[in-house]
């Protein structure tokens, strides 16, 4: 088990190097001197990996926490990989379906149609530019 002080001290060479924790948790050294906390783990026969964050910002009591997350994730059946990647396209979507994405594009379609005191009377209320 990695202890803080190894984690401080380390030092990548000309290489990327692990510096392994335990269960699948690891700190990945980067020969540029970043440090990112991954989680190594199989799912459905596959090696995959996912990042944790990185270090000093990610402590390593906060890396094991979130390891322990992702690891009953795969316990229970779920790919942590392709649970964040819905949750992200789902970010992406409610952000299209925003209330702003939804009054540019009906101000776009019917920009033509209206008269400019109309359009300086309507832009000043919906603060669209």
């Amino acid at each position: 088990m990695l202890t803080s002080k190894e984690i401080e001290t380390a030092k990548s060479g000309d290489k990327a190097r692990r510096l392994y924790d335990a269960r699948g948790l690891y700190l990945e050294l980067s020969p540029r001197g970043g440090k990112w906390w991954r989680f190594k783990y199989t799912f459905s026969g596959k090696e995959k990996r996912v990042s944790l964050g990185t270090f000093p910002d990610t402590s390593l009591a906060a890396a094991r926490d979130k390891h322990e997350d992702l690891r009953k994730l795969v316990s229970s059946g779920i790919d942590p990989s392709a649970q964040r990647r819905a949750l992200r396209e789902a970010s992406e979507t409610d952000d299209l379906n925003s209330f702003e994405m939804i009054a540019r594009e009906w101000h776009a379609q019917r920009l033509a149609t209206w008269s400019p005191g109309h359009l300086t009377t309507l832009s000043a209320s919906l603060i669209v530019s």
